[in-house]
């Protein structure tokens, strides 16, 4: 600053003097100028201030004295001063200046008063360093302008906004953590007293504030973010319409040049809500509006926004502000996805702050668990999960069921996450019982729902299972007594379904690790052409073990090159899957292949993370000799009542059950672990309990795993004997089996033993008491099996005397006329459980023969078969109630199925036999039905049937149930896929097609609906509908791809059966006429669903000699059998294809059903009959109706009142079975007394009604006319008694009858096996009126 030299006056200095002209200075100070040195100034001005400190408002005569003096000190001279310590020291005398002459200034210009503000505005700075020597005086500024608020005088100014800016952007800036709470008090009042006091805050003041609020502000000056917050907290009710004022202008009028905060607009609502939401009151509906934006950009930032605000802990906007909380709610349905998935982060925050709001989430996160996009999904599972391992009491069961939802999504990551999610849960809350026993009892499900993922196809998911049981649900680091308590108890909790999926995952362990040893073997053998190729299919089989198997091929590839070089790494492998190997042991082999197989240059390994999931898979991490101790002396405990049962929630009957039950499965998989005396002790102590099921289970485990008990412990040995003797004599069924194969299995001399339990047993047997006659037959037929060498002689007699002729050939008891079709177990009568088990006696006699020279084979299935074509009353007396029929029934159809698997039967089964037992798939009760399907997919899943047997499933199509048509197409899926599978796994087996082939089906399947019982006219449209239903269900899943162009090799099939006859009947026209035209229709089908059909035949197909004869030499049969009308109604109202578990919702239809008419209004039990007409539209909604009853509204074997429909015959009724009808298909065909059948409308889960005419038609009147049934032609008394005399060899041209809808004939009203719904309610639907006839007494 430009000084001049010469002295000057006061007056020239300040331009203002006093009357004399003179400054008045303190006493001993001397005047004040340029002329003094710097340091003689502050010295002087020291003195001055000291004067003015002294000084208050109160003394007159001084404050007049030194007015010269205090306008001396505001002038430039001062003002400019480049010395800090003299600008300090003029700067605190000003502020004693404004203090003293309060509340008027000594300073009138504006001009003037504006140079000192500033002035003493930048003094402050010094502020900054509390370590100054000068900071006292510093200080001492703040405090007094603090206190005096001298700032108000700037009031007046007009351009007082200038300084305000200035002094808070100063206080802001200075202020830091090494200040103590009386600097922040004085600044506070500072700044406060100017915005409280004033007329307004202007923009800028209010930006100086807010800027600190910004998160960049805020963590470069923490002491500023808390200056400015308690500076709004104190100043709200002033600042609070300046702030709506700021954000009114950007968020609504969108002006973002008002301020440069604007875009912090966000930032600074969120810093101000926390501050307190009262700053806000004028904002929040601005937010609202900003919610409803088009623009899905600034959608997501408000809704990030309040996501935060509503979350909060201390929050109540939600309370407070509720349209604006259902407004962000209604973001979670916004169509931005990162709106969506902004909204679900935020509830994991707000579930854990405010669990009042979970009501409101719980249908939002509902609609989004279900969300398209794989992350939302994702992330709900982890909003919940994240809160409920906060607090399970923060999330509810539908919360926690959104959960278990996702368990079974379509995306991986989805899966993996709610799984994992879910184990965490029941680790911390049952396993650990961190929130008590109310908190495990909410989560209790999580161990059976995660252990049912195991039934899913995806290896990932098995593979996320095992690592999961092993973590979570029995952690394998768990020392082995507690966790083995943790296994035994988790085991007895488990529902069915659960248990059955852990059994399953230990067999696909102990299967991997039998892969695993035969491997290892392999490379101890020669090399050679045929170990190569060996083990390259052991390889293969491994990494389909594997997750992502077309990686996991290349891996165990190299896996096996480095086991082929490294004998050490081969050595720890064997010991790691010997059956010695312990846990402890286990784990310190997979580390050691691991650190072998590590990689230091490679951190992330694919190769050797897919070697661990290998290693962990075979480790036997769990169990081992150790373990099964520990288990059995848990068994031991529950027995003896001194174990933790009730505390764990289980009763100890159950504890004792399910230990045992697990100890058997355990004893597949690790026999070996078995072996000790201690072990075998407590389970002779289980073999003497009254429990059947415990004693069943011990014998079991003695049969696998006690073959060294002989040598090794014959003191067990010499107790076990007599009991199993015991057992297989009076034992139940299922211990007497198991008692035979256990003495088979571990004794040497098991021929004397078993000659010990089959010689009293057979020369006891007494038809007329069928009650003890059981367990013998039981025990008989499987030591026949077993020991076919030494016992199949003497059976034969036994068979031949007692079983055929006096068990199987007479009826010694009446049956229970109750009409129902099928009873429950309990209730079956003791002669017919007799008679089930002299037919599994036959077949397990035969199947331990082997051979056929007696010709015992064919007699039996002569047997069979006449019991199938008799309806399982093989003595037609009638004495046997219908439920025992159907329990016969199902006994025949599974007894030829079961020879079937036997090559040397299979050869003798002749077409006819095999029909018979097709048709079983039909039978009019529903758990035959079932049951069967079950047993036929059984075999022919693991490879035991001949293919021929898969195209019985062709005739599902005609199962009135539509679950049954669905499992049956998941059946055929299974099949046809396991097959295909295995053609590829297996090079040998291209030479074996005929037997392996899913499309070598084809050819049986169209023998067997040629000589289906209901297609009796080939030109029959309605007929032929159902046949071509047959057809597609089994061919739309062959169909779904065309590998190897397998739909010209089916073509091909259809057309060269055309060039031969029926072998079953090669002389009969009409029966190969029926057999072309099923081959037409076939073709037709195949056309009409690929184009890929008309090209070539990769291989000309080998057509099976059992059902055709080989093609004449120039025999050309180029004639179509359906004419071009009949082709267009096949092939309108095509069926819809079908998901695999989905419903069935193509048009299924089931033979001869006829129009099903429900009654209208409610139900009286009226007998009135009323017949109303029908034209052609009453007769499809009938249909329709029909179709539901069988789907839905009627209920199979239910005892209740039964309504018979009196149907007036009309024209152009269309009797078709469809589950849908389409408008195409519409009024086809007439009803004809030659197509009346016995039908049952059906649905699962109940039981049939059997209506008795025989025994209801008036003796005294004429005989009603006979019913045709399914293949049975109309029987007339006489014929009726002849039947039960004729000789087995006879030609069998006899079936079964179906389940269908039950009809009439015009001959005469049809006594058939309809039902009423089960509620009565159901049948009110509109429809005419039907007669109702009560046939229960």
């Amino acid at each position: 600053m430009d000084f001049t030299a010469q002295p000057k006056s006061a007056t020239a200095l300040c331009g203002v003097g006093s009357a004399d002209g003179k400054i008045a200075y303190p006493p001993g100070v001397k005047e004040i100028t340029d002329k003094i040195t710097t340091d003689e100034m502050i010295k002087r001005l020291k003195m001055v201030v000291k004067t003015f400190m002294d000084m208050d408002q109160d003394s007159e005569d001084e404050k007049q004295q030194y007015l010269p003096l205090a306008l001396h000190l505001a002038s430039e001279f001062f003002l400019r001063n480049p010395n800090k310590d003299v600008r300090l020291l003029v700067a605190c005398c000003l502020a004693d200046i404004f203090r003293i002459y309060a509340p008027e200034a000594p300073y009138t210009s504006h001009d003037k008063l504006k140079d000192i503000f500033l002035f003493i505005t930048r003094q402050l700075k010094g502020l900054e360093d509390t370590k100054s020597p000068q900071f006292n005086r510093y200080f001492y500024l703040l405090e007094n302008l603090a206190w005096v608020k001298s700032y108000n005088i700037c009031f007046d100014l007009e351009d007082c906004n200038e300084i305000f800016i200035q002094l808070f952007r100063t206080l802001f800036s200075v202020i830091n953590n090494s200040h103590n709470k009386k600097v922040q008090m004085h600044m506070l009042d500072l700044m406060s007293s100017i915005i409280m006091e004033g007329d307004g805050v202007t923009q800028e003041l209010l930006d100086s504030i807010l800027i600190n609020l910004i998160p960049a502000h805020k963590n470069l000056n923490k002491q500023s973010f808390d200056l400015a917050k308690v500076l709004l907290k104190r100043t709200v009710q002033t600042i609070e319409a300046c702030i709506a004022n700021f954000f009114n202008q950007v968020l609504v009028l969108g002006r973002s040049s008002v301020s440069d905060l604007s875009e912090h607009v966000f930032d600074l609502i969120q810093e101000l809500f926390a501050i307190d939401p009262h700053l806000l009151l004028s904002v929040m509906p601005q937010l609202e509006f900003k919610l409803k934006s088009n623009d899905g950009e600034e959608r997501l930032a408000v809704v990030r926004l309040l996501a935060k605000l509503f979350g909060s802990k201390d929050s109540d906007l939600a309370t407070q502000n509720r349209p604006l909380w259902q407004c962000f709610l209604g973001r979670f349905n916004d169509i931005h996805v990162p709106v969506r998935l902004e909204s679900v982060k935020f509830a994991s925050h707000c579930l854990m702050n405010h669990p009042d709001l979970a009501k409101d989430l719980t249908e939002y996160l509902k609609v989004r668990s279900h969300d398209p996009e794989e992350a939302i999904r994702h992330d709900v599972i982890v909003t919940i999960i994240t809160a409920a391992k906060r607090d399970l009491a923060l999330v509810n069961d539908q919360l926690l069921g959104f959960v278990r939802e996702r368990t079974l999504d379509k995306r991986w990551r989805v899966r993996k996450e709610a799984m994992m999610g879910l184990a965490q849960l029941y680790k911390k809350y049952c396993l650990h019982g961190e929130a008590g026993k109310e908190a495990a009892e909410k989560v209790s499900w999580i161990k059976d729902k995660l252990l049912h993922i195991y039934y899913q196809n995806s290896i990932d998911d098995k593979l996320l299972v095992e690592k999961i049981f092993a973590q979570y649900l029995v952690p394998h680091n768990l020392e082995t007594e507690e966790r083995m308590k943790c296994l035994y108890y988790l085991y007895a909790s488990l529902d069915p379904n659960a248990v059955k999926a852990l059994n399953e995952m230990w067999k696909c362990q102990n299967m991997l690790r039998s892969h695993v040893r035969e491997l290892l073997d392999l490379h101890k053998q020669p090399t050679s052409e045929a170990n190569c190729s060996a083990m390259f299919g052991k390889l293969m089989t491994i990494a389909k073990n594997l997750p992502d198997p077309g990686k996991a091929q290349d891996f165990v590839k190299k896996f096996n090159q480095v086991l082929g070089d490294d004998e050490k790494l081969r050595s720890q492998l064997e010991l790691l899957i010997s059956p010695t190997c312990s846990c402890k042991q286990a784990d310190v082999c997979v580390r050691e292949i691991a650190r072998k197989l590590a990689n230091p240059k490679q951190p992330t390994n694919p190769f050797l993370e897919m070697v661990k999931f290998l290693l962990e898979r075979i480790a036997p991490v769990h169990i081992d000799s150790e373990a099964i101790s520990a288990l059995v002396k848990l068994m031991n405990k529950s027995i003896e009542g001194t174990a933790d049962d009730e505390e764990e929630g289980v009763s100890p009957d159950t504890a004792i059950r399910s230990g045992l039950e697990l100890l058997k499965v355990l004893s597949f998989t690790h026999p070996t672990s078995f072996h000790s005396a201690e072990t075998y002790e407590s389970l002779l102590q289980c073999l003497r309990m009254e429990d059947d099921k415990v004693a069943e289970a011990a014998i079991q485990i003695f049969r696998n795993t006690g073959h060294k008990i002989e040598t090794d412990l014959p003191q067990i040995r010499s107790t076990l004997i007599p009991i199993l003797h015991q057992k297989a004599k009076r034992g139940t069924p299922h211990q007497a089996k198991q008692a035979v194969h256990c003495i088979h299995a571990i004794f040497t001399n098991k021929e004397v033993q078993l000659a010990q339990i089959f010689e009293p047993l057979s020369r006891s047997l007494n038809a007329d008491v069928p009650e003890q006659l059981i367990t013998p037959l039981v025990s008989l037929g499987h030591i026949s099996m077993l020991a076919p060498d030494q016992f199949a002689s003497p059976m034969k007699s036994v068979v031949a005397n007692f079983i055929v002729k006096d068990l199987l050939m007479n009826d010694r008891s009446t049956g229970e006329k109750n009409g129902k079709l099928w009873s429950p177990d309990e209730e079956v009568s003791p002669e017919v459980l007799a008679k089930v088990q002299a037919i599994k006696l036959l077949v397990r006699w035969l199947l331990g023969m082997k051979n056929n020279q007696s010709k015992s084979a064919n007699s039996t299935l002569r047997l069979l078969s006449a019991m199938l074509v008799s309806e399982g009353d093989l003595t037609e007396q009638k004495r046997i109630s219908k439920s025992d029929m159907s329990r016969l029934r199902l006994a025949a159809g599974s007894a030829i199925m079961k020879l079937a698997q036997e090559p040397c039967y299979h050869e003798i089964i002749t077409p006819e036999q095999f029909q018979l037992c097709a048709l079983v798939i039909n039978d009019e009760c529903y758990q035959v039905r079932q049951i069967f399907a079950q047993k036929l997919h059984k075999a022919l899943v693991k490879l035991l049937l001949p293919l021929e047997y898969m195209a019985i499933f062709a005739l599902c199509a005609k199962d009135p149930v539509k679950e049954r048509r669905a499992h049956a197409r998941q059946c055929l899926l299974k099949n046809i896929s396991i097959r295909r599978e295995y053609i590829k796994q297996n090079p040998m087996a291209t030479e074996k097609l005929l037997s392996l082939l899913p499309e070598y089906a084809v050819p049986p399947m169209i023998h067997l609906l040629a000589h289906d019982p209901d297609f009796t006219r080939s030109q029959d449209v309605d007929q032929l509908r159902d046949i071509k239903e047959c057809l597609w269900f089994m061919l739309e899943v062959l169909m779904t791809k065309n590998e190897n162009n397998s739909h010209a090799f089916m073509k091909k099939m259809a057309e060269n059966i055309k060039l031969t006859k029926d072998a079953q009947s090669p002389d009969e026209s009409k029966t190969n006429e029926k057999l072309y035209t099923v081959c037409d229709v076939a073709l037709c089908v195949i056309n009409s669903k690929s184009a890929l059909c008309n090209a070539d035949s990769p291989k000309e197909p080998v057509l099976p000699m059992k059902f055709f004869t080989q093609p004449e030499k120039d025999f050309c049969n180029d004639k179509s059998y359906i004419s071009e009308e009949t082709r267009v109604l096949l092939l309108t109202g095509k069926p819809k294809p079908a998901g695999v578990l989905g419903a069935v919702n193509k048009p299924l239809s089931a033979t001869g059903r006829k129009p099903y008419v429900r009654s209208t209004g409610a139900e009286t039990g009226s007998n009135i009959n009323v017949n109303s007409e029908l034209n052609p539209a009453t007769g499809n909604r009938s249909r329709e109706q029909s179709s539901e009853a069988a789907e839905t509204g009627v209920s199979e074997n239910e005892e209740n009142p039964v309504r018979i429909i009196s149907v007036t015959p009309v024209k152009n009724i269309d009797p078709v079975k469809n589950k849908e009808i389409n408008s195409d298909q519409a009024t086809q065909g007439n009803i004809s007394s030659d197509r009346g059948k016995k039908r049952t409308v059906t649905a699962a889960g109940a039981e049939n009604i059997q209506q008795k005419t025989d025994e209801e038609v008036d003796e005294s009147g004429p005989p009603a006319p006979s019913k045709p049934r399914r293949g049975r032609r109309p029987k007339s008394e006489s014929q009726g008694n002849a039947t039960k005399n004729d000789d087995l060899s006879k030609p069998l041209s006899k079936g079964r009858k179906r389940a269908a809808v039950s009809q009439e004939s015009s001959g005469g009203l049809e006594a058939g096996n309809a039902k009423a719904p089960k509620l009565q309610d159901v049948a009110k639907k509109a429809a005419p009126a039907e007669r109702q006839i009560d046939l229960q007494r």
